[in-house]
């Protein structure tokens, strides 16, 4: 295995249409290593096309794991995905080769690599409660009783701010503070098998591009998305719970066909819609992994190839 006579996980980030799949794939192939999914809608069995899925090609080059675990109608948050990615670490370490965490959700990653902290889980009936309150009345509770949690959220995401009241509310302390418990020093050893401690040091590649390249292929994935039938996949998606998900619902792409598809915008507009969210999620997600982790980045260029990027992060891996 060379760089990794242990087997130790390789964490590969980066925003949206970067091309950390295909960096992942080249590097498991020359690896001997397997990609675990690091991705909060890849998880639902449906969501194909607008997450960008790996699809059977892939999977068949190289075995995936954390794709299509659940239904629409379950739910899935941070302490699942970090029970089963510990799950699948331990089952790739056992058959000598290495787990490759790949994807664009930060938040799981640092739940993998920091631990859960000590939130207590959702209360269905006040989680009820505040999926029915104005997302601005939600905002004005959480500045009042965590400026800092406030200053950092994602304003736009209805799903994280109202895990954060429901925190608050539950508990009577800020979200921030009990987030901050998140990579604290214990003078236990860290363990790849126990989620809820700080793990053993760790180096995350994070992929980023010129804007001006990352744009043109966002742009690029969202046109093949449509061309794919985004639009009829979302329309059988209604037809299994789609909308009563509210996780799901915020998939970037799907709440844009929906509102399509209830007659809101032309199709054209919905596509040039979808390109903006896109960007601006990208946006959001480098912010999030520079303030968030301490990552080492690789810039690539518009023609770099995933072999050639793959070896990049070898030899940073290496350094």
């Amino acid at each position: 295995m060379g760089i990794h006579p242990v087997n130790r996980p390789i964490f590969l980030a980066g925003p949206t249409a970067v091309g950390k799949s295909a960096v992942a794939l080249a590097l498991a192939e020359k690896l001997g290593g397997e990609i675990i999914s690091v991705d909060s809608m890849q998880v639902y069995r449906g969501l194909d096309i607008g997450t960008a899925k790996p699809g059977a090609a892939e999977r068949a080059r190289v075995p995936h794991h954390l794709i299509d675990v659940v239904d629409l109608t379950e739910p899935f948050d941070a302490a699942k995905f970090v029970a089963l990615a510990n799950q699948a670490v331990n089952e790739i370490q056992s058959c000598d080769r290495v787990p490759i965490l790949c994807g664009g959700t930060g938040l799981y990653f640092k739940a993998f690599l920091e631990g859960l902290g000590d939130a207590p889980p959702a209360n269905p009936e006040l989680r009820a409660e505040l999926e029915a309150t104005p997302l601005p009345k939600l905002l004005r509770e959480l500045e009042t009783r965590d400026p800092a949690t406030f200053q950092e959220i994602d304003q736009r995401n209805p799903r994280r701010i109202i895990r954060a009241v429901e925190v608050i509310r539950l508990t009577g302390k800020p979200f921030s503070a009990q987030r901050a418990r998140w990579g604290e020093a214990t003078d236990e050893p860290p363990s790849l098998s126990n989620g809820s401690r700080g793990r053993s040091p760790h180096q995350i590649i994070c992929l980023t591009r010129a804007a001006a390249d990352l744009h043109a292929r966002i742009n690029s994935r969202v046109q093949k998305m449509f061309a794919a039938g985004l639009v009829d996949e979302t329309r059988g998606l209604l037809n299994i719970g789609l909308e009563q998900n509210h996780t799901a619902m915020q998939a970037i792409g799907y709440r844009q066909v929906v509102e399509h598809l209830r007659g809101e915008r032309s199709l054209s507009e919905t596509i040039e819609l979808v390109k903006v969210k896109t960007r601006q999620f990208a946006k959001r997600q480098m912010t999030w992994f520079r303030r968030q982790l301490k990552v080492e980045w690789i810039g690539l260029e518009p023609q770099a190839l995933p072999e050639q990027v793959a070896r990049l992060v070898q030899a940073s891996l290496a350094g």
